[in-house]
C-alpha cells in the first residue's frame, strides 16, 4: 500500500470517527491508544462490565459511518 493510500484510509477512518457520538469515538480512540479499560470506563462513564458492549456498538456505528462516507464519495464521481 502506498503512503497516499494509507493517508487516505486514515483520513476516512478519522472522518468516520468524527461523525460518531462522543462516547463511542472517545472509547475507540482511547482503546486504540492502549489506554487501560478502567480509565476508559471513567472517561465514558460506563461500568467495566458494559465496556465490551460499548465497543461493539461503537464499531458498528463506525463501520456504518465509513460506509456512508464511501457511498457519498462513490456517488460524487
Amino acid at each position: 500500500m502506498h503512503a497516499a493510500q494509507m493517508a487516505d484510509e486514515f483520513s476516512q477512518r478519522e472522518r468516520a470517527l468524527r461523525r460518531l457520538p462522543l462516547p463511542y469515538s472517545l472509547a475507540l480512540r482511547l482503546r486504540d491508544a492502549g489506554i487501560s479499560a478502567d480509565v476508559i470506563c471513567q472517561y465514558v462513564n460506563v461500568e467495566q462490565a458494559a465496556l465490551d458492549g460499548l465497543y461493539r456498538m461503537a464499531e458498528a456505528k463506525l463501520l456504518a459511518a465509513q460506509n456512508a462516507t464511501d457511498d457519498r464519495n462513490h456517488g460524487s464521481q
